[in-house]
């Protein structure tokens, strides 16, 4: 399937009592973002902590989000890893089981080159034949990808097509966004930018948040891309004290997954060395959900 602009949820990993991938509740969250029309789910982005997992955990992540999806929307799968080798075969894993774009993420571990960084992404990419998602998160692989040089290898590699750019730059996506929108698209990696990065030109917003308000995000992209600012805005006014809560109040993977049990979702705690919220910001989710009343399940 083509990925459409729009929004992309970024799936929360659900865990069982013991530890473990609880595919059950797996499945409930993809429907649930498919079911609130979002454009594309995301198997084991840095919201799925596809970090604190096995290979085969990734494996099984991905294979579940495919067929769960079912064709009804494009599955993202993350497939960057720490060693090219590894990267490489959970790329290819990924294409076999049907995803339709695989996203690459820099190794975390040992900050690279840009000369490694980019012959790591073009070994990975040339090793498939679906498109490729570029995953740019600095804060955390230690290295930018600059929007000139995104473009170079989007018009160097057949298969490079998207971007996430979680920079949280404005002014670095709009070079990419108004330089480079011949050749790649770009989503956002921050949730609380979307109003300015399609309003800017970006095709969306790639979502943690979308794992609990999919419909309500999707309605803002909506309203943005008709050309109705002022609607809009209003509805972004309503879901920003939620987003705000999660984007500043506190650690954002595991306030999300906070959220998510407030509303009636058991997705367990994080993964170790991942530590549940503190009491006083799970006071906060809280509040702010309380004035989105219709968020249950």
């Amino acid at each position: 399937m083509t990925l459409q602009p729009g929004i992309l949820t970024a799936l929360a990993t659900p865990y069982d009592k013991a530890g473990d991938i609880d595919e059950k509740l797996l499945r409930i969250l993809v429907d649930r973002s498919v079911d609130g029309g979002v454009s594309g789910v995301v198997a084991g982005g840095s919201t799925g902590e596809f970090a604190a997992m096995t290979g085969d955990e990734r494996r099984l992540l991905v294979t579940t989000v495919v067929d769960q999806a079912a064709g009804r929307v494009p599955v993202i799968a993350q497939t960057g890893a720490v060693a090219t080798r590894e990267a490489v075969a959970l790329t290819q894993h990924a294409e076999k089981a049907g995803a339709d774009v695989v996203m690459v993420v820099a190794p975390y571990y040992e900050a690279l080159t840009l000369k490694e960084t980019l012959h790591y992404l073009r070994t990975v990419a040339d090793s498939v034949s679906i498109p490729v998602m570029l995953y740019n998160i600095p804060d955390a692989t230690g290295v930018n990808l600059d929007p000139d040089t995104v473009g170079q290898l989007a018009r160097e590699v057949e298969n490079v097509k998207y971007i996430k750019d979680t920079s949280a730059d404005m002014a670095q996506a709009g070079r990419l966004i108004h330089r480079h929108g011949d050749v790649i698209d770009t989503f956002l990696g921050w949730d609380s930018l979307l109003l300015a990065s399609v309003a800017e030109g970006a095709a969306g917003v790639m979502a943690g948040t979308g794992n609990l308000m999919p419909a309500d995000l999707v309605a803002v992209h909506q309203a943005l891309t008709a050309g109705d600012l002022e609607l809009a805005r209003a509805r972004w006014k309503k879901i920003f004290p939620l987003m705000d809560t999660l984007m500043t109040g506190g650690p954002f993977i595991q306030g999300v997954r906070a959220a998510l049990q407030e509303i009636g979702l058991a997705v367990g705690a994080p993964r170790e060395p991942l530590r549940d919220v503190e009491p006083a910001h799970r006071e906060r989710i809280r509040a702010a959900l309380a004035g989105l009343p219709h968020l249950t399940v």
